[in-house]
């Protein structure tokens, strides 16, 4: 098998959770156009079209690039489908295939080892890539046309290469075709084995999972994390209610339904980018994980209350808590890069949101900035290995390494440690992260309480139980909610509540 720390540079990072912008927005839509697991686009059901054909260049392209610089699939597909001028369909085509591929390719890797006579570590960057794109054509794309994929990939190969490389494609697939029937998993595989290859994730993060939630749930989070994620939207109370926002969409023809798990969002099931609407021009909405609503919600913010944003960038949670605060009282948003407060600046302004500020800077040091005790709300949104944000960023399984956690997890007690004497007695803290890892979540609040006697874990929001969506959460930690990516078809995430004591014992 063709493991995953063999792969160099396939994905980096992680981190905050998708953002608020058209960007967030493309990668979001997935799944929710034209193309789908089991579909295609009309255009593709011929093998020489020529839009199909760009788009399975596109996506050689943003794959062959990914692998050798190391870059984020979603930024270089943005970049390549602007390029390329490709819309629609073929646009949609090329996302699926890039996406796909990365989320297949253990898997993938594992079946077309047996077909590449010299092995696939030993053919150039681009010809391993069109080998991988056009085998989950033929193994998950049921729609599209076997002898399409193939012919294209040919097609591709010959422009690319020289007849001898064309021939190995050529023959490569025609062999997979012939035998896709035997394509079966062997019969004995371990536990993790089996779900890391059923389910292309790398072995670690799988025996992790087990190790931390079982091998049911385990598994489910590998199975969800290859789901294509939802569309999602949170309406700006401030502009309008969820009914009517609601209602708009529905006289535009678009597919929508209240979120089960934020009052103010709206999940979108048909409609591509809405960050290409009027309604997001306007300010009516936001693009925002149905997760992620839940953290402004867990803050509590009151009108006319002081709020301090550590780690804001993008702004979705800074401009979440404004509107609720009906744009009242002051929500001071600090980043380290000025060009993301910038961003939050640009977010806030388009909402009509006049009580955010921003501020630029490292938020270890907003302890020696800002004045001790002096905010009635705090929230610290951790940079975190972002383990629960795979089913929109695949690259990050397999450029993730067991190590990255535990040298995030420093970074984040540090964070917590310093910025909690900015809060008032009396106020609210949440800490929070998109990741499903205890060490950088629910340890991470336990031992801070430890720490930290001053502080205690305040109960999560009353109508969080009533909610049916959040009920497979609820209880599954000893401190704060942890979501899974399979509990409500949204982003794995972690929110824990702390509240300053008014009055402190030594």
């Amino acid at each position: 098998m063709s493991g995953a720390g063999k792969r160099p540079g396939l994905g980096s990072g992680g981190g905050k959770g998708p953002g608020t912008g058209a960007k967030a927005a493309g990668q979001a839509s997935r799944g929710q156009g034209s193309v789908q697991p089991s579909g295609t686009p009309s255009s593709c059901g011929g093998g020489r079209n020529q839009a199909a054909a760009s788009a399975r260049s596109v996506a050689l392209q943003v794959l062959t690039a990914v692998e050798q610089e190391g870059a984020y699939s979603n930024l270089l597909l943005n970049g390549a489908l602007q390029r390329s001028g490709l819309t629609g369909p073929d646009a949609g085509l090329a996302t699926e295939l890039v996406y796909g591929t990365i989320q297949r390719l253990n898997t993938i890797d594992y079946f077309l080892e047996q077909f590449v006579t010299k092995g696939l570590a030993k053919l150039a960057p681009w010809v391993r890539n069109l080998l991988r794109l056009s085998f989950y054509q033929l193994q998950y794309l049921d729609r599209i046309p076997p002898h399409a994929a193939v012919n294209e990939a040919v097609n591709l190969a010959k422009r690319k290469g020289h007849q001898g490389i064309s021939g190995m494609v050529n023959g490569a697939l025609r062999n997979v075709l012939r035998r896709k029937e035997e394509l079966r998993l062997p019969e004995g595989l371990d536990p993790v084995q089996r779900i890391a290859l059923e389910h292309s994730h790398p072995e670690w993060m799988v025996a992790l999972w087990i190790q931390q939630y079982g091998e049911s749930a385990a598994e489910a989070i590998c199975r969800a994390n290859n789901e294509p994620p939802s569309v999602s939207v949170r309406v700006n109370r401030t502009k309008a209610s969820r009914d009517e926002v609601l209602r708009l969409m529905e006289e535009q023809g678009l597919r929508a339904s209240a979120s089960p798990i934020s009052p103010d969002g709206i999940v979108v099931h048909s409609g591509g980018n809405m960050a290409l609407t009027s309604w997001y021009r306007e300010g009516l909405i936001s693009v925002q994980d149905e997760s992620s609503m839940l953290v402004a919600e867990a803050l509590d913010p009151q009108p006319g209350m002081n709020v301090l944003d550590c780690c804001a960038a993008p702004g979705g949670k800074t401009c979440h808590i404004a509107e609720i605060m009906e744009g009242r009282g002051r929500v001071l948003a600090n980043d380290i890069h000025p060009h993301k407060a910038k961003l939050i600046e640009d977010h806030a302004k388009r909402l009509g949101l006049d009580n955010v500020d921003t501020l630029s800077g490292d938020a270890l040091q907003l302890a020696e900035r800002l004045k001790a005790a002096s905010f009635d709300r705090i929230l610290l949104d951790v940079p975190c290995s972002g383990l629960g944000v795979i089913r929109r960023k695949p690259d990050l399984k397999w450029a993730k390494k067991p190590e990255d956690v535990t040298e995030i997890a420093g970074v984040q007690r540090t964070l917590l440690d310093s910025v909690s004497g900015l809060l008032k007695p009396g106020g609210l803290l949440v800490y929070s992260t998109c990741t499903i890892e205890p060490r950088e979540n629910t340890e991470m609040v336990t031992s801070f309480l430890s720490r930290h006697p001053e502080f205690e874990l305040a109960d999560e929001p009353i109508s969080w139980k009533e909610r049916g969506a959040l009920a497979a959460a609820a209880g599954r930690v000893e401190a704060g909610l942890q979501i899974l990516p399979q509990d409500a078809h949204s982003d794995g995430f972690y929110i824990a509540r702390l509240r300053r004591k008014l009055i402190e014992k030594d």
